[in-house]
């Protein structure tokens, strides 16, 4: 069972949400509240380790930025998914690249709520239309100038081979295949979109569309 905070501050969603949890018997919510510090706070004086996932509002009522309040989380241990409207598509590219695993909207339906965060207490990239539009529409985000070479590597890595199988399936040294890896992590955080595990770069891989959303390496 994953352990899952519930940062909004309107009481009515963290309601509806750890009401959902419960009947679903998958996810335990340990805590719900309408800050951040709330939550850290919540950790430092129950002695409790970082949650599974933290499911975020964009926007909180207490003047901080989601900028501030992803990194914060994510730094403490934590996954986080961002739970808002998602008309704000810079917000949601600014939660994205602070770390967010992903997005899911508040017009979703419970179940897709769910499913979020069992992918996302998985360890598995998340990927729905609400993230895919904020990516879409920044161009500059979604781009980290790989190259032909980069995206062929990235393209079976991300998919699952091991590093040594796609030097293989290349035609490459191994070492080539891992200056490669070391490349493309560059490149990302230098756009900052940092992709320090394989999860993070199967997610990059999705989002430039070198990799299908369902994780199978594209025709090269």
């Amino acid at each position: 069972m994953s352990t899952v905070a519930l940062i909004d501050d309107h009481e009515s969603v963290r309601l509806g949400l750890e009401a959902a949890c419960l009947r679903d018997g998958d996810q335990q919510v340990v805590f719900s509240g309408g800050t951040v510090k709330d939550y850290l706070l919540w950790r430092a004086s129950a002695g409790a380790p970082p949650v599974d996932v933290v499911v975020l509002d964009l926007t909180l009522g207490d003047g901080t930025t989601v900028t501030e309040n992803v990194a914060t989380l994510v730094a403490d241990g934590a996954s986080v998914v961002i739970h808002s409207v998602a008309d704000r598509p810079a917000a949601v590219r600014e939660a994205l690249v602070a770390g967010a695993a992903g997005v899911v909207s508040k017009s979703s339906a419970l179940d897709d709520v769910l499913d979020a965060i069992r992918t996302v207490a998985r360890g598995d990239a998340l990927n729905n239309v609400e993230w895919a539009s904020a990516v879409d529409g920044d161009r500059e985000f979604a781009d980290a100038q790989l190259s032909t070479r980069e995206r062929e590597v990235l393209r079976l890595y991300a998919a699952g081979l091991p590093l040594k199988v796609v030097a293989e399936r290349l035609g490459v040294a191994y070492s080539t295949a891992k200056e490669n890896i070391t490349r493309i992590r560059v490149k990302y955080v230098e756009v900052g979109r940092p992709a320090p595990t394989k999860v993070d770069l199967l997610r990059r891989a999705m989002e430039d569309g070198i990799v299908a959303p369902d994780g199978a390496a594209r025709g090269g």
